[in-house]
């Protein structure tokens, strides 16, 4: 095997979701994730402490890409454009491998209790984030609250959209737009 390739994680990721897939979370092993991507045990640890970590492999620097979008917001945009800013430049970073895994990797954690928890905390995570990041630039928690909570309830229904719509869809078009309906919703809400 060789000891080093370029594309290590993204293999070892792959490897694991047809494992999963094939097998179920609980039946695969981290040797087997290793043997199916052509890499060694030790090269899988180098990437990730466990097979758990395999399906989270992208979530902090999408964290910290949406941190970062909110933070370079214009310092006049309300809550939800620097919402909306952070969703954009994560869009920005989502490419073809990663539209690719995505009914995969929602098939595999729904039959998963353990990986619909770490979804989940993922989820809450991200939020958490983004509210942080917020209170950063001022915001009271309250509003930077709501506005991270509607920008990863975005998120969510436009990955969900761009992953099993056709190749023309745009993730950053599909995020504003979940994005005003949520803002929509939330103000009819009185």
């Amino acid at each position: 095997m060789p000891r080093w390739t370029p594309d290590a994680r993204e293999r070892l990721v792959a490897a694991a979701l047809e494992l999963f897939s094939e097998r179920g979370y609980g039946q695969t092993t981290v040797a087997e994730i290793a043997e199916r991507a052509g890499l060694s045990r030790a090269t899988f640890f180098r990437y990730f402490p466990g097979k758990g970590e395999v399906l989270a492999a992208g979530q902090e620097p999408l964290t910290g890409l949406l941190v970062a979008g909110i933070a370079e917001a214009p310092a006049d945009a309300t809550p939800l454009a620097a919402v909306q800013a952070g969703l954009q430049r994560a869009a920005g970073a989502m490419t073809p491998f990663h539209r690719a895994l995505g009914p995969g990797l929602l098939a595999v954690i729904a039959g998963s209790a353990e990986l619909q928890a770490r979804d989940a905390e993922k989820h809450s995570g991200m939020t958490r984030a983004m509210a942080a990041a917020l209170r950063e630039r001022g915001v009271a928690d309250p509003v930077a609250a709501l506005a991270a909570e509607l920008g990863g309830l975005a998120f969510t229904e436009a990955y969900g959209s761009w992953i099993t719509g056709s190749d023309e869809q745009d993730l950053g078009a599909l995020m504003s737009a979940a994005l005003d309906r949520l803002r929509a919703a939330a103000a009819d809400l009185g």
